[in-house]
């Protein structure tokens, strides 16, 4: 038998590893700003195009490179970093395996300029495909000026998995935003295809936080700062106003990295147990600073995971820090220290007994009626494929036809709710059991799904305009989505730094809504929607359904009832709501039959 094993060449192997560390433009971002941060600049400069795919240059003024150094940062595991094995165990930089500029001149055409404070010249190189093009001295500021052109440009297979611009333009957003709040004290600036998006002076914690989301943050952030010896905990939590269902705004970082860690977001999550509502997450950009020894960020090529040597301990700390804070604010009903664990009372240094306080958060909002609802479900196109396996699954003969449905409303149908969140519908052919909720999403995602193909919308203006403040990102988001709101009846403007005038909305939710606050829910719905990378439209309507519908626990009128069940019936897809939950459950007089035998 012949040999058949064999090494691999060289760029093949480059390509594999690269695999692993560069997974989208995001991921060549985070890279290029952790070597910048590491060679001590103070100004950082990021500017995209088409969301990286094209473009991707990062600009510092640290210490630069000689030439033979910039040679050199493009073979694998060359790096300045570390020597020795028992280096991993005292990382304090934020790049160290070497991988990473090796790894992006394996899928992209790079171009890296850079020069020591002491040259008087610089050095350029071309590097593509794992190979130097060419490299010869160059007139170039102080520092490393890196343009990463069409990434994954040999590997059309991974391009093509790329998501859609409006995504990885978001996660690059993500990453910079987790640099630039990580070192407060340096200046960022941001560019999206030739756009001034963030301009970020040196500054504090504090300015930095309200430089990126916003100045209305201002009044709602909670400062918390205790230290033990096994962890200092630094940063701001949101008081229950910042709150909201859509993630995003909650950042964590160890020793100034950025980490993922669903166990230690539980513990801030527990701490604000019975402050805010179950369903939202708390608003938190909180920094542990702990021994290296005591810690592993090796074990992920991306470092966004790290292993801790006690992370029940951690756990406990975390989450008693955030108690403390928000007790000082009034906003905790109770805390008993005296039977925490071990070193809770240390961290708050020698806080005592309890703290009280009200919750004054009541849930309120009103409802958009569908007495008015008349969407012409002719000119509706079925989009049966976008939704989940669990709508496909559902089968059509569970479900009462058309013919059931109206024989019976010859007369009237026979409707009646109970707790206040499900219908009992008597049908020729049995009965159906219906969710208030959910039917009431799938009428309005039809109704908005209409009028967005159709423009046949009708506005409702506004006596007083108002003017609705985001932050950065949410601003940012909505001037994406407005084209789409307008389509469906808001009247609604930029006014500019990060400003919006709304001068109507749909004339289906006049007086039903406060305006600001629908506005901002939809918003956040969005932002929630984008993890199931739908389209624009899609995720606009299945917003629009969820922030506006019937919620459960609302008491209908006959007329309602009537109006649900019958527009109910006259949607494509009467039987799921639009992300893919049962909505109706049908049982027929011979099933009846069986249980009663």
């Amino acid at each position: 038998m012949p040999d058949i094993i064999h090494l691999l060449k060289d760029h093949i192997v480059n390509q594999i590893a690269a695999g692993e560390v560069i997974q989208r433009p995001a991921s060549v971002v985070k890279e290029l700003m952790d070597n910048a941060i590491d060679s001590g600049a103070t100004d950082i400069k990021l500017l995209i195009r088409e969301a990286g795919k094209i473009l991707i240059q990062i600009n510092d003024n640290g210490c630069g490179m000689s030439p033979t150094d910039a040679r050199m940062s493009f073979e694998r595991h060359a790096t300045s970093k570390i020597n020795t094995a028992e280096d991993l165990f005292h990382i304090q930089s934020k790049g160290f395996r070497g991988e990473a500029l090796a790894s992006i001149a394996a899928v992209a055409q790079v171009e890296m300029r850079t020069k020591p404070a002491a040259d008087t010249m610089g050095s350029k190189i071309l590097i593509s495909d794992s190979k130097i093009k060419s490299m010869e001295p160059c007139a170039c500021p102080n520092g490393t000026q890196i343009q990463v052109r069409n990434l994954f440009y040999n590997l059309p297979a991974r391009r093509k998995f790329l998501k859609n611009d409006s995504i990885e333009s978001r996660h690059i957003h993500d990453e910079f935003v987790y640099q630039a709040i990580s070192y407060p004290e340096l200046a960022f600036s941001y560019f999206n295809n030739d756009q001034l998006i963030y301009q970020l002076a040196p500054g504090s914690l504090k300015q930095r936080i309200l430089g990126i989301y916003g100045k209305k943050y201002q009044d709602f952030l909670i400062p918390v700062s205790p230290q033990t010896d096994v962890v200092e905990i630094s940063g701001f939590i949101g008081k229950p106003e910042l709150s909201k269902k859509a993630k995003g705004e909650q950042i964590l970082f160890v020793n100034r990295r950025f980490i993922r860690s669903a166990y230690l977001q539980h513990a801030v999550k527990a701490a604000f147990e019975n402050i805010i509502p179950a369903e939202n997450l708390p608003f938190y950009i909180l920094f542990l600073n702990i021994d290296p020894t005591q810690i592993d960020i090796n074990v992920h090529p991306t470092k966004h995971e790290i292993k801790f040597e006690d992370e029940r301990l951690i756990y406990q700390f975390l989450k008693a820090a955030v108690r403390f804070s928000l007790a000082q604010h009034s906003l905790t009903p109770q805390i008993d220290f005296d039977s925490s664990d071990v070193g809770i009372r240390n961290i708050m240094g020698g806080a005592s007994s309890a703290f009280n306080a009200q919750n004054s958060m009541q849930g309120s909002g009103s409802y958009a009626s569908w007495t008015q609802l008349n969407p012409k479900t002719n000119t509706l196109i079925s989009h049966a494929d976008v939704y989940s396996s669990e709508i496909n699954a559902l089968p059509n003969q569970q479900f009462t036809n058309s013919q059931d449905f109206e024989v019976e409303k010859a007369e009237a149908i026979k409707i009646v709710q109970f707790h206040a969140c499900y219908l009992l519908v008597q049908l020729k052919s049995g009965i159906s059991i219906i969710d208030q909720q959910l039917a009431h999403e799938r009428i309005l995602y039809e109704h908005y799904k209409s009028l967005m193909k159709s423009e046949n919308h009708q506005t409702q203006g506004l006596l007083f305009p108002q003017n609705l403040h985001l932050s950065t990102p949410d601003a940012i988001q909505l001037k994406t989505i407005l084209p789409y709101l307008q389509r469906i009846g808001f009247d609604m403007e930029d006014f500019g730094s990060d400003t919006f005038v709304i001068h109507g909305i749909p004339a289906l939710l006049e007086g039903k809504y406060n305006e600001l606050e629908l506005i901002t829910t939809i918003l956040n719905q969005f932002k929630a929607n984008l993890e199931y990378e739908l389209g624009l439209e899609e995720n606009i309507a299945r917003s629009m359904a969820i922030s506006s519908s019937i919620k459960r626990g609302k008491q209908l009128s006959e007329e309602e009832m009537q109006a649900l069940v019958e527009q109910l019936f006259l949607c494509e897809i009467p039987y799921a709501s639009p992300t893919g939950k049962r909505c109706i459950f049908h049982m027929s007089l011979e099933e009846l039959f069986k249980k009663f035998n």
